[in-house]
């Protein structure tokens, strides 16, 4: 696959080079020349010198043959305006756009445009690392109407199975669960154990009842 990353910063380099070495190939552009020399000599991809949402310099990255479009400037406007001309001009399905302002993911997703909040999305998942009383959301679909959320087992739930969840609570789905680093597909027989880390599928309605169900229990820690 052909793709077109917008911005040779540390992510756009990073995402350029993993890219080129699962055998894609890659077209970056970014306005800064120099910025290309976090690419390294060997880099085996199309190098641009330009403003992201010119048309004539994504011509010039191949992105009527693209098979999708990273934009990771670090700007919001400029990523969004980026990502917009890829869908709405040249058609390209798969297109990624890097924001800084996290309020501003259902906006864009309601255009179609897939959002990476990375200082967002960093931050929460350190903090509830250190407060395990921080609930974990993993991702929200932009009408706030089905949440993928992150659970951890205290020994008010171990030794439930884990699938009764899903019987017992409407609107609730079980995805997976991580014991000791290593995760599974949950099965009839599997039973929850204290530490379990738990994924789910949750209806906004339901939430509350999930929060109350993964409630330490009293005394615990």
């Amino acid at each position: 696959m052909h793709v077109v990353v917008v911005g040779c910063g540390r992510v756009g380099s990073s995402l350029a080079l993993q890219l080129t070495e699962a055998g894609h190939t890659v077209a970056v552009i970014d306005r800064k020349p120099e910025s290309f020399e976090r690419l390294g000599e060997h880099f085996t991809g199309q190098t641009i010198t330009g403003i992201g949402f010119d048309r004539d310099r994504l011509l010039e990255a191949g992105i009527e043959g693209a098979g999708a479009l990273a934009s990771v400037t670090n700007g919001d406007n400029s990523n969004i305006l980026i990502a917009r001309v890829a869908r709405e001009t040249f058609g390209i399905e798969r297109v990624v756009a890097r924001i800084y302002d996290p309020r501003r993911a259902a906006i864009y997703q309601r255009l179609g445009i897939a959002t990476v909040a990375t200082v967002a999305w960093t931050t929460e998942r350190v903090l509830r690392r250190i407060v395990t009383d921080v609930p974990g959301v993993e991702w929200v679909d932009p009408s706030a109407s089905v949440s993928l959320v992150e659970r951890q087992v205290d020994r008010s739930f171990a030794g439930h199975k884990l699938l009764d969840i899903e019987t017992e609570h409407q609107g609730v789905r079980v995805v997976a669960l991580s014991r000791l680093g290593v995760s599974q597909l949950p099965t009839p027989q599997l039973v929850a154990q204290e530490g379990d880390v738990v994924y789910l599928a949750v209806t906004g309605d339901a939430l509350n009842r999930l929060d109350a169900l993964f409630a330490p229990a009293k005394g615990g820690h």
